[in-house]
């Protein structure tokens, strides 16, 4: 499978500068008047991955060595699902991008999967940070199959049948 690299576009910054050169641009969320709020990436990572899940016809996030990891995770017994699991962000002042890494459950419309995520987690991100998302890259690496990926991270091995290579 080839990938493609997506530009990202941001805007101009038209922020007002005062005479200390500080952001002074009244009326913003994230910046006003009486301070500047700044917002990590992990947070931006954890809505989005939340908002990912929400969306029907999403089995799971993440690549293969991820899923394999988070599987392994959520076997131990106390441990917490890591929500950030096949997200990334890039997060400015003023706005993010955001790429998720799906596994679509077999029979979803994968452009209706992937619209319905862009709409999520724009939704989401901007209600809950104040941020402007510029963009959601969906990265669909897999499709589940009920049945045949029940037990999609044990090998041959695990299930008693010899394997064919050595």
């Amino acid at each position: 499978m080839s990938q493609q690299t997506a530009t990202t576009t941001t805007a101009r910054d038209t922020t007002a500068r005062d005479a200390k050169g500080t952001s002074a641009t009244p009326g913003t969320a994230l910046q006003t008047t009486q301070g500047t709020t700044s917002i990590a990436d992990q947070v931006v990572s954890k809505i989005a991955g939340i908002a990912t899940r929400e969306v029907s016809g999403v089995h799971g996030l993440g690549g293969g060595a991820a899923r394999t990891i988070g599987s392994l995770r959520e076997r131990i017994p106390g441990a917490k699902t890591n929500v950030t699991q096949g997200i990334a962000v890039e997060v400015g002042e003023k706005q993010a991008a955001v790429d998720v890494t799906v596994v679509a459950d077999y029979g979803v419309s994968i452009a209706d999967l992937a619209a319905g995520i862009r709409r999520n987690v724009i939704g989401s991100v901007e209600r809950m940070t104040g941020l402007d998302v510029t963009e959601v890259n969906v990265e669909v690496v897999d499709v589940f199959i009920p049945g045949l990926d029940d037990d999609d991270d044990q090998d041959d091995d695990d299930q008693g049948t010899p394997s064919r290579v050595q």
